[in-house]
């Protein structure tokens, strides 16, 4: 798989640099659609990224946004994806976006993934863009190692939707996207930050087994060429 590496002095011209690719990603796709997708990460990594976008000068009332994955708690948890994604990227030009969230307000995260797939399924996949994170243990989106639905949500097999996923290194369950949704995206790239984050990354390119490094799913096999936005 092809894989792009872009690498910044600083997280500042990270920021800008991806939100303008970014930006006229979305902006192709509403010329040539009427329509733009982006599915974002979580974390505090894509803060002044999100912040950044949220004034790239686009026809927002034509892009949908939602979550590659999340917690399964409510908006107002501090640990909810969707609270970062409101207070930091659904701000000026950009709060005129859709925006799905991943979390609904159900028992289990096994009935909230069921439902969002169905409210996701009008809109149009592949995504335009995929903004992926990664953590030090390798994994991606939800897709973590010891998963309880790990080989499922990796199977390119597995249709295009939500589904859920336990795990001891994800604390609270997690919704996620199955890679299927994720790996074609119109613009795939996966947003790293700090010397430890770039050892964790070689260390993926450097093997094979995706059930110890999930990340090495979208490094090897992912169908769209792999943008690697990188700051020391």
């Amino acid at each position: 798989m092809t894989k792009n590496m872009h690498t910044f002095d600083d997280g500042a011209r990270l920021a800008a640099r991806l939100a303008g690719d970014v930006a006229d990603k979305l902006a192709e796709a509403v010329a040539e659609k009427g329509a733009a997708s982006i599915a974002v990460s979580g974390g505090s990594t894509p803060k002044a990224f999100f912040r950044t976008l949220s004034k790239a000068d686009i026809d927002w009332e034509k892009v949908t946004i939602t979550l590659v994955d999340e917690r399964f708690v409510p908006e107002d948890s501090p640990r909810s994806n969707h609270k970062l994604v409101k207070e930091n990227l659904l701000l000026g030009p950009a709060a005129a976006a859709r925006f799905i969230p991943l979390y609904q307000n159900v028992k289990t995260a096994e009935e909230a993934a069921e439902i969002v797939t169905n409210k996701v399924s009008a809109t149009s996949l592949p995504f335009d863009v995929v903004v992926l994170g990664m953590g030090t243990d390798g994994h991606t989106a939800s897709f973590f190692p010891g998963g309880d639905t790990l080989a499922r949500a990796l199977d390119m097999k597995t249709p295009a939707g939500v589904m859920s996923m336990h795990a001891e290194g994800a604390g609270e369950a997690r919704l996620t996207f199955t890679f299927s949704s994720l790996e074609n995206a119109g613009l795939l790239v996966l947003h790293i930050e700090g010397q430890e984050k770039m050892d964790v990354l070689e260390k993926a390119l450097a093997g094979n087994d995706e059930t110890e490094m999930p990340i090495r799913a979208v490094l090897s096999r992912a169908t769209s060429p792999v943008n690697i936005y990188w700051a020391p």
